[in-house]
C-alpha cells in the first residue's frame, strides 16, 4: 500500500468518525425538540445515516481493492464524499 493511499484512507476514516459524532449530536438535539420539529429532525438524521453508511461501504471497497483498481474507486469515493459533506452541512444549518 502506498503512503498516499494510506493517508487517503485515514482521512476518510477520520471524516466518518466526525460524521458519526455529528449524527449523535443531531439525535441529542432532536430528542430535545418539540414534536413537529422532532419528526423533521429524525427524517434528516435517517437520511444522513444512510449517506454515512454508503460512504463507509465505499471506504471498505477502497480498502479491499487492489492498487490498480484503487485509483478508479477513489474518484467515485470522492464524489460520494462531496455529496455526504453537503448533506451534513445542510443538516447542520437545520439543527441550529
Amino acid at each position: 500500500m502506498t503512503d498516499k493511499r494510506k493517508a487517503y484512507e485515514e482521512k476518510f476514516d477520520a471524516q466518518l468518525k466526525e460524521w458519526s459524532a455529528q449524527i449523535a449530536l443531531f439525535r441529542a438535539k432532536a430528542d430535545k425538540a418539540k414534536a413537529e420539529a422532532k419528526i423533521e429532525y429524525y427524517k434528516t438524521i435517517e437520511t444522513l445515516q444512510g449517506k454515512h453508511d454508503a460512504a463507509r461501504t465505499k471506504l471498505q471497497e477502497l480498502r479491499a481493492s487492489g492498487d490498480s483498481a484503487w485509483e478508479d474507486l477513489k474518484t467515485g469515493s470522492e464524489n460520494i464524499w462531496t455529496e455526504v459533506k453537503t448533506s451534513f452541512k445542510n443538516a447542520a444549518s437545520k439543527f441550529k
